[in-house]
């Protein structure tokens, strides 16, 4: 696993906080229904192209992984915290969870059929984004899929914005910009979903989710 000082610094903030966030965030979807219909296409396509097995990287407390379980895939999940994947082992023992770190996944040259990343890039420097983005290539088979959820900053002219995250350092992403480095990669983007904050969203901010094919 890569251990970059963002990784280590993100990696041990996650852990000091696990169970508070795993509490907060265990019913993520509900109210949600515009992400659970990307989650359900996203679904769709992958038993359409045949299954096969799915990662959810930054799998938190298992919950999303559990989700993508009941729409009938294959799912797994992948997080840098061994906190995080302590408690996803104990609120969901019939699925697997590991500790890894989306730059370097112990996973063969498209093994998987698809890849979620939700909300996990965010923690991602800038300058790392591409080599991450690289790596869902990597791991994905032709034809797979990959939805990656972000926050939207502002200015359309900036790639990146830091913002304030209480956990660890994060970035708002340019919508455009994402697609550009997944087209960089090999990943075609197939469609777009972009949500504008609702007056009891924690932050106002529109959230950005992408899914992609591998050509």
């Amino acid at each position: 696993m890569v251990d970059s000082d963002s990784l280590r610094a993100t990696r041990e903030a996650y852990d000091a906080i696990a169970p508070a966030y795993a509490e907060q965030f265990r019913d993520t979807l509900r109210g949600r229904p515009l992400e659970r219909g990307m989650l359900g296409a996203f679904a769709e396509l992958v038993r359409a192209g045949g299954g096969g097995p799915v990662a959810d990287l930054g799998c938190g407390p298992g919950h999303i992984t559990a989700h993508l379980s009941e729409l009938g895939l294959k799912a797994f999940g992948v997080d840098a915290s061994p906190a995080m994947i302590a408690l996803a082992h104990e609120a969901y023992p019939a699925l697997r969870f590991e500790v890894g770190s989306m730059g370097a996944l112990d996973l063969a040259d498209g093994e998987l059929a698809g890849v979620l990343a939700r909300a996990s890039v965010i923690h991602t420097p800038p300058h790392e984004l591409p080599a991450v983005v690289a790596e869902f290539h990597r791991i994905l088979a032709p034809g797979g899929h990959l939805l990656v959820g972000f926050p939207a900053g502002e200015d359309p002219s900036l790639p990146a914005q830091p913002y304030d995250h209480k956990v660890a350092t994060a970035y708002r992403w340019s919508p455009d910009h994402f697609s550009g480095i997944l087209r960089a990669s090999g990943l075609v983007e197939v469609a777009r979903l972009v949500r504008e904050p609702e007056p009891t969203d924690l932050r106002q901010f529109r959230e950005v989710q992408l899914l992609a094919r591998r050509a």
